[in-house]
């Protein structure tokens, strides 16, 4: 199962449309996560032409995206792989521990918020964040994340530049 994570598109203001280099990724999905701060609902019902969509609440979104559906926190499983998702996982330290505290079963937990891509395993749970395809702040391109999940397992992650 293919599946692209984003987080903090931040529209209107920095996600007018779906940019074609992540159109390019969002046509293979067969899922797409969203970490939160989409902003707008209008761009979880364009992400949804492409892909299933799950998405969290972030701390910028408004309550239309609530009433398309985003918890705060969300727990799934796709493809036998358990998953977490958080928008702001909190301070850099104790993050993996905190993760792991709060989506006890999960084997993978994805947040946004920091606008900075990782990739971190600690505490028996790996966490992930992609970035932003489009408000990159103080990081040197804009980024989404791409998981590859069979049979329970996460047998691929990766940071993908868009910009």
């Amino acid at each position: 199962m293919r599946v692209v994570v984003l987080s903090d598109t931040h529209a209107p203001r920095r996600w007018k449309s779906c940019p074609p280099q992540v159109a390019e990724h969002l046509r293979e999905a067969e899922v797409i996560l969203h970490a939160g701060d989409v902003c707008t609902a209008d761009v979880l019902d364009e992400l949804a032409q492409y892909a299933p969509v799950h998405v969290v609440m972030g701390n910028n979104d408004g309550p239309d995206v609530a009433v398309w559906g985003a918890p705060q926190t969300l727990q799934l499983t796709l493809n036998g792989l358990s998953l977490g998702m958080i928008h702001d996982s909190g301070q850099k330290t104790g993050r993996t521990g905190r993760m792991r505290n709060r989506f006890p079963e999960a084997d993978l937990v994805v947040f946004g918020h920091s606008h900075i891509p990782m990739d971190e395993t600690g505490d028996g749970v790996r966490i992930f964040n992609p970035g932003s395809p489009t408000d990159r702040r103080r990081q040197p391109h804009g980024t989404l994340g791409v998981l590859d999940i069979e049979d329970g397992e996460l047998i691929g992650a990766r940071i993908v530049n868009v910009t």
